[in-house]
């Protein structure tokens, strides 16, 4: 016997429609980088997703059909985010951060019809043109007549101006309803181990990452809320806030892509932003700020960390300003947010040290996903804090395969989802990350956490950022290399920085040696590129004099 009740699609169009009728005059901020900020209601991005709808008809998209975006986070942006899925059609969220090599590679392998572009970008598009110009048919550029600049087309792909589209629209469009397992958004890895690899998000997992992700023990979001995404909308759907936001009518404040610290200061001081995430790149950078011009943040009162490990830096600068610093756990084949560390009892009741190492961890699984570590014979090991493996995921919005790649890379028969990642698992359930598996330092057999090295580097009061990447050893195979980049004004002494992990780490962790380099390269997602590292400084160790 089944149930007698009303069943509507899970459709991300429910979202936006929801907000315009209850939540209407709330606001839609953005920082375009003009003297003031752009300001929009729910009621209006609505009304003009529907008129995008049909400027999307007239270009020729239609059902399925892939929508390139090259934006930032911005008010257009978020119109595209629900006139494309909510018609249908799947909204391809380009990261312009890659290489144009990359970015023609994806567009091509997500086969895009039209690319809705950032004037910012007009040499970009210029120089991919020729190489997408057999199945991309126009570009419009995210602006009006008058900020329109010279971008050079190959003949036949149309050039036009978004607002002169959308004026020349109707707004009578009717959101349909269809199948909530079709396609809604599709995000490509940042391709740091080889090319790029398309994850295709469906409306059912979306919305079931929204409902989850806004409960209590993570996003938690309230229509009082005053929420800032640093995360970027070309990025996992930043993390899924627009949809969190958008879902109780929280305003909404867009940084476009004004991610400095000192305009993010001044944005989150002005709208009194309560809630921000964003990458541990960012928080530094806006840490600097505060540090060199005697700010503080006074609005703010809880910032999200994901993306990379959270440096415990961060936790001791911003609380003692009043910010609850939290921290989760995903990637873009997870929608992405699987763990996340809310309190427990048990935690809740910690102090001083031990409350801080809690605080470090990634954090315990989301209803409706799963996790568990694994050995090299794929046996699972035990939850006690102690046993690491491989960090396999599952759920409701955790990627089956990637885009035309079949059984490459997808989810095993029971949906386990290898995520790269070496993790432990305590008592709890609470997920602590100890490496990238391909970054993890396998010294003599034994394995050394980079991450946990890097985390103590930082808290050195002369260092700025600090990788560690494994060097290759004449006896041990591979020994620790600590990469430093030196505060502005600081000087770094080997030995008194090396001192620093004293009794923190077993002696035999401690990095073989330290290089102070002018900056670490990052992949086009912010994170270290171990990679590039690893290319550069993996026979540092061989020469004579440093073995």
């Amino acid at each position: 016997m089944q149930g007698l009740m009303q069943r509507y699609p899970l459709l991300i169009s429910s979202l936006i429609v929801h907000a315009a009728r209850h939540r209407g005059g709330a606001e839609v901020v953005s920082n375009l980088g003009g003297a003031s900020l752009h300001r929009t209601t729910y009621a209006e991005v609505e009304r003009r997703s529907r008129r995008l709808a049909r400027v999307l008809a007239k270009l020729g998209i239609g059902f399925g059909d892939r929508v390139a975006t090259l934006a930032w986070n911005d008010y257009r942006h978020l119109e595209l985010y629900y006139g494309v899925s909510g018609m249908g059609a799947v909204c391809h969220t380009v990261n312009p951060r890659l290489s144009a090599d990359d970015i023609s590679f994806i567009m091509d392998d997500a086969r895009d019809s039209v690319i809705f572009a950032d004037p910012s970008f007009a040499a970009l598009l210029t120089e991919i043109a020729p190489s997408v110009n057999s199945f991309v048919r126009a570009v419009v550029l995210l602006t009006d007549e008058a900020g329109m600049p010279e971008v050079a087309l190959p003949p036949g792909m149309r050039l036009h101006a978004y607002e002169t589209l959308m004026a020349e629209a109707d707004e009578d469009y009717v959101w349909p309803e269809f199948d909530e397992n079709t396609a809604s958004a599709l995000c490509y890895t940042s391709g740091t181990t080889g090319r790029p690899k398309g994850v295709l998000y469906s409306h059912r997992a979306a919305m079931l990452h929204t409902y989850a992700t806004n409960s209590p023990d993570i996003f938690g979001l309230r229509a009082v809320d005053r929420v800032l995404p640093a995360s970027s909308m070309y990025h996992a759907c930043a993390w899924g806030l627009p949809y969190c936001a958008t879902m109780v009518g929280a305003t909404l404040i867009l940084p476009g892509r004004h991610l400095d610290g000192a305009s993010l200061h001044r944005v989150l001081e002005s709208e009194r932003v309560t809630l921000t995430a964003g990458v541990p790149t960012i928080w530094l950078g806006l840490l600097a700020h505060l540090e060199s011009s005697g700010a503080r943040l006074t609005q703010l009162k809880r910032l999200l960390v994901a993306g990379s490990a959270l440096p415990r830096l961060i936790i001791e600068a911003f609380s003692p300003m009043g910010v609850n610093v939290e921290q989760g756990w995903g990637m873009t084949e997870t929608s992405p947010i699987v763990t996340y560390n809310a309190p427990t009892p048990a935690s809740a009741a910690l102090t001083g040290e031990d409350a801080i190492r809690q605080r470090l961890k990634q954090g315990r699984a989301a209803c409706g996903t799963d996790i568990k570590i694994v050995d090299a014979e794929g046996q699972e090991l035990p939850w006690d804090g102690k046993a690491f493996g491989d960090f396999l995921v599952r759920g409701h919005w955790v990627c089956r395969e990637y885009i035309n790649r079949g059984a490459e890379g997808a989810a095993d028969a029971d949906g386990w989802f290898r995520t790269g990642d070496v993790c432990t698992i305590d008592a709890d359930g609470c997920a602590e990350i100890v490496d990238r598996s391909k970054d993890v330092i396998k010294s003599g057999g034994e394995w050394i956490s980079s991450i946990a090295l890097e985390n103590i580097a930082v808290s050195h009061p002369a260092v700025a950022e600090a990788a560690i990447v494994a060097a290759r050893h004449p006896k041990w195979q591979e020994r620790p290399l600590l990469l430093v980049v030196p505060r502005a004004g600081a000087t770094i002494d080997r030995d008194e920085l090396l001192e620093v992990f004293t009794g923190k780490v077993a002696k035999w962790w401690l990095p073989d040696d330290v290089v102070v380099v002018d900056e670490l390269p990052h992949t086009a997602t912010g994170k270290l590129n171990k990679l590039a590292l690893r290319a550069r400084f993996q026979d540092y160790l061989m020469q004579p004099q440093k073995a």
